[in-house]
């Protein structure tokens, strides 16, 4: 739980219909089979003390007083362990039996939420057993805890807040958790018992996982299963968490699996603030029942992907890597239409980002029926370009089709540093720079004369480090990659690579091109100034980035979940080492950002100061 990370379970017990000792016995079971995976909260299906589909044995005091024992067996059982379990149970409350979810802590039932939609239709008959809970919360005499709809279950000095529904409730249009959300909650459990027909289960994973997307929460569903009887309807046990849109983790159908998956709470919480829409929203009513879990660290059920920018599967991959493209075009299509632009010009280096930008560059002068020759590529070759670089921007600009032109730049840098009094010798940062703002003249010079635009290269990784010349490469008319992190750029070109079989050898010898802006001296064939020995790896900036920009997690939090992603690779004296170069580099870079060119958003996190990140020049540090 340290961090706001918390193991999430949701359970099947093989339950023995009509018999609440035997279930309490496997309920128990279930539970220190949690236990054992380090779960925080247990979610468990509907009615599991009795069984869902007992019909009119609901009738019989006898199986109600039975759950009651079962009810009483669980909390004896949890006296000693720290987690709150939520399990299906009738209740009989004033002449009414209602369908619960009991919440169960150290030992004693904490409340329960009473069923708010009662199906009645199809195979469903519920209406004849128990009543739908209307109105508000009242008190249970017998456990001396709350009963009613409208309870959060909030951890005493922890980030967790817990609310329930059961089953019918989610498939209703103005489920209850709507309001739990609205109301603070930022984990729903569902208990459930869901029956099984051809294609339910994916209709019931997308219900599951666009509820915690609309709602910014985590949602922990389980599912009947095993033991309810297959008179008329079969169970399947699927049981599901999701989380902002994401299913987690799932069992598989008919194997009543326990699943757990790690939930970041501070997560959620932090999406909720951004999102000014689900603030505006109300609800009232409610009751907080508080519980005070111990506070550990919660041990991670599966790494923390290595790289958040990329998806994991190639197939998803693929089609995310195609939607970017196009969006990149599409901006760049926007900004030449709107300014009535008919040419742009691009400046290749031979390197990762330019290759990317005049794919980019091409791809709009193709939807907009212009002739490949519209593109106007440029290199510029000086003291630290090597032959290999050289000619990959060339290879790459004819096999395009694009116009390429070659203006070697080292007279005019020699030049200008005579100027100014620099000796031309000594390999500053003047001598660096003056190359760099040298090739953005003479970009900007020739769209002039052809009028045309000129597209940016520059990547997201890029402008979070400041690793740009200020008034150099850091300026364009329109940057194609100014949301794109060099992780993820390395994986568009790949893409690019896969799909134009032509240009296959030659962007595949970019992608095995070191990193580096070449501007130091060089023989031509070496590269003596290698970038992420310089800044460090990119694939962990990125990784810092993401989790820094989407999550607003604090230095702490960070360095942990990169030892958990990429403790493997680096030692934790190098994750610390960039961790702290990355902090140092964003915060004192803000200047550049505050008047970077233009660009098209293309994904969650964006440093644009007129779109998504905001923030002055001159701020301290914060970790």
């Amino acid at each position: 739980m340290k961090d706001g990370i918390y193991k999430i379970a949701a359970g099947t017990p093989h339950i023995s219909l009509g018999d609440p000792k035997a279930n309490a016995t496997e309920i128990t079971r279930v539970i220190d089979n949690a236990e054992k995976l380090g779960a925080s909260v247990l979610v468990l299906p509907e009615l599991c003390t009795t069984g869902y589909t007992c019909g009119d044995l609901f009738l019989l005091d006898s199986l109600i007083s039975g759950s009651e024992e079962a009810v009483d067996t669980v909390c004896s059982h949890t006296e000693n362990k720290d987690m709150l379990v939520v399990l299906g149970a009738p209740i009989a409350f004033r002449g009414k039996l209602y369908s619960c979810a009991v919440h169960i802590f150290r030992g004693r039932v904490i409340g329960a939420v009473a069923k708010s939609h009662i199906p009645n239709y199809s195979e469903f008959y519920e209406s004849r057993m128990f009543t739908a809970w209307e109105g508000g919360n009242e008190r249970m005499e017998n456990y001396d805890c709350p009963i009613g709809a409208k309870l959060i279950f909030k951890q005493v000095g922890g980030d967790l807040t817990v609310a329930s529904e059961v089953c019918e409730d989610l498939w209703a249009p103005d489920s209850p958790s709507v309001g739990h959300a609205l109301g603070g909650a930022l984990l729903i459990c569902n208990t459930s018992a869901s029956n099984e027909t051809i294609a339910k289960a994916d209709y019931r994973r997308a219900l599951v996982a666009m509820q915690s997307a609309k709602l910014c929460c985590a949602y922990a569903y389980a599912d009947a299963g095993a033991g309810e009887s297959t008179t008329d309807t079969v169970y399947a046990g699927h049981n599901i968490v999701a989380a902002n849109g994401g299913v987690l983790a799932e069992g598989k159908l008919f194997c009543d699996e326990l699943v757990v998956a790690d939930i970041d709470i501070k997560h959620l919480a932090h999406d909720r603030r951004r999102l000014t829409s689900f603030g505006a929203c109300k609800s009232e009513g409610y009751e907080t029942v508080p519980f005070a879990l111990g506070l550990r660290e919660t041990k991670f059920t599966e790494k923390p992907s290595s790289n958040p920018f990329v998806p994991a599967v190639r197939s998803e991959l693929d089609r995310r890597s195609e939607d970017i493209l196009r969006i990149q075009a599409a901006g760049l299509i926007g900004r030449m239409t709107n300014c009535r632009i008919k040419k742009c010009v691009v400046g290749v280096s031979g390197g990762l980002d330019s290759t990317l930008a005049l794919l980019v560059a091409c791809r709009a002068a193709d939807a907009l029926g212009l002739s490949r020759k519209s593109v106007i590529a440029v290199t510029m070759p000086c003291f630290g370009t090597t032959a290999r670089t050289k000619s990959n921007a060339e290879k790459t600009s004819e096999l395009l089709g694009t116009d390429f032109h070659i203006v070697n730049i080292g007279e005019s840098v020699r030049q200008h540093l005579r100027d100014i009094g620099h000796d031309g010798v000594t390999a500053d940062v003047t001598y660096e720079n003056a190359q760099a703002r040298e090739r953005t003249q003479v970009l900007f010079d020739i769209a002039n004369a052809v009028g045309g635009i000129v597209v940016g290269t520059g990547d997201l990784s890029e402008l979070a480090l400041g690793w740009c010349t200020y008034n150099g490469d850091h300026m364009s008319s329109y940057a194609v990659n100014a949301s794109v992190p060099k992780t993820l750029v390395r994986h568009l070109v790949a893409y690019e690579a896969e799909r134009l079989p032509e240009l296959r050898a030659v962007l595949l010898d970019v992608l095995d091109t070191p990193i580096s802006p070449e501007l130091l001296p060089t023989d031509s064939t070496k590269v003596v100034q290698p970038t992420e020995e310089i800044v460090g790896p990119y694939e962990l900036h990125d990784f810092y980035l993401y989790h820094l920009i989407r999550w607003g997690s604090t230095k702490s939090k960070i360095r942990r979940l990169a030892l958990a992603a990429w403790g493997d690779k680096y030692p934790a004296e190098t994750i610390d080492k960039w961790l702290t170069v990355f902090l140092r580099r964003f915060y004192v870079s803000a200047f550049k950002r505050s008047c970077m060119p233009d660009g098209a958003k293309v994904g969650s996190v964006s440093l644009s100061p007129r779109g998504d990140w905001r923030m002055p020049s001159d701020c301290n540090v914060i970790e």
